[in-house]
């Protein structure tokens, strides 16, 4: 990840220019609305804060609005993670996922879907859902309040993962809060899940096997990525949409940036 924003390359537009509509005339260059958009993930600023070189925040907001409307950030994100997949030499289509959960602070001017985490963690915001392969690339999110469960919120994003992982998916990793309705549900797809977390009861470190391919991911994946852009460290968005949107446009630009 490098540390400072750099505006798309010609390769990097490349590969995601055919996802929008370039042959009509526009007062605006396309190009220059998504690397506003990244900048904007990067940075963390405000809307109502642009540069005042660039065109007016309620012209690029409008361009945001269209296209996590409309499912351009989600195609864009799912085609860039099979590009990656295949520069390593796999399959574009991932036959194992992890599931994971984070739990983040909202905005304090914002009311809608707010709640506090019944785990230990006592978060009182939301909780985003990554479903992400075993070399941490997103495939699926969701965000919801805080005070959700993970397992039955996990359960709606089951369409979401057969039509985005294809028909090799076998399996699917995750700790004990999706052991229940979730795997239940993924049986009923024929979908392994298969419960990754140390023993309950048993205490201290515990090698345990298949741990290790969600904690990676945990750390890589679902997390640790997320603190590279200052527009999700936190959520700021009034819809979840939004908030959705952003985490996908934060793997679309790690993904831009190895290929």
């Amino acid at each position: 990840m490098t540390k400072q924003f750099s505006k798309l390359t010609d390769p990097q537009w490349a590969a995601i220019s055919p996802f929008f509509k370039l042959k009509r005339k526009r007062k605006h260059d396309l190009r220059q609305m998504v690397n506003i958009i990244l900048w904007l993930l990067r940075t963390g600023c405000e809307w109502r804060n642009l540069p005042e070189e660039w065109p007016n925040w309620q012209t690029v907001y409008y361009y945001f609005d269209q296209w996590k409307q409309d499912g351009t950030f989600e195609r864009i994100n799912v085609a860039l993670n099979q590009l990656d997949r295949k520069r390593v030499m796999k399959q574009a289509h991932p036959s194992v996922l992890c599931v994971d959960s984070q739990s983040v602070k909202l905005n304090p001017m914002i009311c809608e879907h707010r709640g506090t985490d019944a785990t230990n963690k006592h978060v009182n915001g939301r909780k985003r859902q990554f479903v992400v392969d075993t070399q941490g690339r997103l495939w699926v999110a969701a965000v919801h309040a805080a005070n959700q469960a993970d397992g039955p919120v996990a359960v709606s994003l089951i369409g979401d993962i057969l039509w985005r992982a294809g028909e090799r998916l076998e399996k699917i990793y995750g700790d004990q809060s999706y052991n229940g309705v979730f795997a239940k549900a993924l049986a009923d797809w024929s979908i392994n899940f298969e419960k990754a977390s140390r023993p309950e009861s048993v205490q201290g470190f515990v090698p345990v096997a298949k741990r290790w391919v969600v904690e990676p991911v945990r750390r890589r994946g679902s997390i640790a990525w997320t603190n590279y852009f200052r527009r999700i460290v936190k959520d700021y968005e009034y819809t979840l949409l939004s908030s959705v949107s952003w985490l996908y446009l934060a793997n679309i630009q790690l993904m831009l940036q190895r290929i």
